[in-house]
């Protein structure tokens, strides 16, 4: 069985088929202090893009010592506008210095004509959409030399519009532009919920062979009305059915990068800590089966 995931152009240091945790400020001392047994850590790269300063730092002692994935949220592969060129300069320019395992992006979009959000607006799935963010896929791989991964998104309403199925729209963007998926299970979890999809379908859709990495976090539930709504506000641990998802998919078809994702009531380095061996525990049993299925 393979130890990494590996990606175009010159990488030091891939990503390994363990557990990792999204880096937060917060954590910074306690990382470089203790040195956990984390296989590699995940950053957001707009908070990393200044030209100096503590982040900068930070970042450089810790990737020293992990392996390392960012997971842009700025690109906004789905805008209909043309792609900032500022934006993939400045993402080149941390690709090229912490030389990171993998590089990945949502399938969303971000950017209007002279605005910006922090949100990540869901896309029509339809043919003309998708030749879009297949052309900006595309640009994005060109520019860095290496291909990204792109994620499934969280979603709260479906549009008229639609042509597809979300799964695949996914599936078929990568396959299109030779990008690869970050599979985040808790999104699938929560979408499904919120539109009556199956997983199972969902999953299956997924060829496994194109999953890099995947992702694992806490949603919280609003009660409207008579209908649940399921947020994706990765603000609390992941709950026991993405476990329970997470443990099958990986049983029946084997490890990949996993990461532990927690941006909102971030909680001191233990709990957090504690998440990250929870799913190391899963891939380590995983690897084993494997291992002796091989041999």
């Amino acid at each position: 069985m393979q130890d990494t995931i590996t990606t175009l152009g010159s990488v030091a240091a891939p990503v390994p088929k363990r557990a990792g945790a999204g880096l937060k400020p917060k954590h910074y001392q306690s990382i470089i202090e203790q040195q956990p047994d984390i296989g590699w850590f995940e950053v957001h790269p707009e908070n990393y893009m200044g030209k100096g300063g503590p982040p900068l730092h930070y970042l450089e002692r810790i990737r020293a010592d992990y392996p390392l994935s960012l997971h842009s949220v700025g690109t906004s592969l789905g805008s209909h506008l043309p792609l900032d060129l500022g934006h993939l300069k400045r993402l080149k320019q941390l690709v090229d210095r912490f030389e990171p395992g993998l590089v990945s992006e949502h399938l969303s979009w971000s950017h209007g004509y002279e605005w910006y959000t922090h949100d990540l607006i869901p896309l029509f799935y339809t043919e003309e959409t998708l030749r879009l963010i297949v052309e900006h896929i595309d640009q994005v791989q060109e520019y860095l030399g290496r291909e990204i991964l792109i994620e499934n998104p969280s979603s709260y309403l479906l549009f008229r519009q639609n042509e597809m199925p979300e799964q695949f729209f996914y599936v078929e963007a990568a396959k299109r532009s030779g990008a690869r998926l970050l599979l985040d299970i808790n999104n699938v979890f929560v979408s499904c919920n919120n539109h009556g999809w199956s997983i199972a379908d969902y999953l299956s859709a997924v060829p496994h062979e194109l999953v890099a990495e995947i992702h694992l976090a806490g949603h919280s539930i609003q009660e409207l009305g008579d209908q649940t709504l399921r947020i994706d506000d990765h603000g609390s641990p992941v709950c026991s059915e993405v476990w329970q998802l997470y443990q099958d998919y990986i049983n029946t078809n084997g490890a990949a990068p996993t990461l532990i994702e927690w941006d909102t009531n971030i909680p001191e380095f233990p709990e957090l800590y504690q998440e990250v061996r929870f799913a190391e525990a899963y891939l380590q049993t995983t690897s084993e089966r494997y291992d002796e299925a091989v041999v």
